[in-house]
């Protein structure tokens, strides 16, 4: 994966990035209404550095996550994880999670995986590598600092949009359907400076 790439292209690549407005959260279409989710990991605070163990570095597991209650409309919810740092056109999607029942406050360690895997709680739509489950973040040595951007929405319906839903199926599916919304932000990095300073907070790049 991305950990093969050269430490010299990483660098040379370091202002080709996505972009924070490219974020689901970010698209105008949404008009995002004002209510929020208080959306939390007990595994490491909000603009703090990933634990290794959830990285291409680690295990590659998903990390646990904790909502606080939503509206009382809330039918369910949808859960989407994105890098805007990646030197793609649009955001890296690393994970898709869709039609998590409306009385579940939380998600387990590695609990998104695969359908077939046995996943719980949800739907589990495509990343952008097509497949199901959790993509490890898994940046470029010597791109920099990455964001990756946990989005989660109360809606006001039930049902997956289609089967093993992706990006911009999750993007037309939540239109007019968000009842609150909640972010999330862990960073990782490949660079000897990033390591010297795994638990630092930092302002947002948007």
């Amino acid at each position: 994966m991305l950990e093969h790439v050269p430490a010299w292209l990483g660098a040379a690549l370091k202002n080709v990035r996505a972009g924070h407005d490219r974020l689901i959260l970010a698209d105008p279409s949404l008009l995002l209404p004002g209510d929020m989710v208080n959306l939390s990991s007990p595994a490491f605070a909000n603009r703090a550095r990933l634990p290794e163990r959830f990285t291409a570095d680690g295990a590659g597991v998903s990390p646990p996550l904790q909502w606080s209650e939503p509206p009382p409309e809330t039918r369910s919810f949808a859960l989407i994880v994105e890098d805007p740092d990646a030197p793609v056109p649009n955001p890296l999607v690393h994970a898709i999670l869709w039609d998590i029942p409306a009385s579940i406050r939380t998600l387990d360690e590695g609990a998104i995986v695969s359908d077939s895997a046995g996943a719980k709680g949800g739907d589990v739509g495509r990343n952008s590598f097509l497949r199901e489950g959790w993509l490890p973040p898994d940046p470029p040595t010597g791109h920099g600092e990455h964001d990756y951007v946990f989005q989660l929405f109360a809606l006001s319906t039930i049902g997956a949009p289609s089967a093993s839903p992706g990006r911009g199926d999750f993007l037309t599916a939540i239109g007019g359907r968000i009842l609150a919304a909640g972010v999330l932000v862990g960073t990782y990095s490949r660079s000897a400076a990033a390591s010297a300073a795994s638990t630092d907070l930092h302002p947002q790049t948007a």
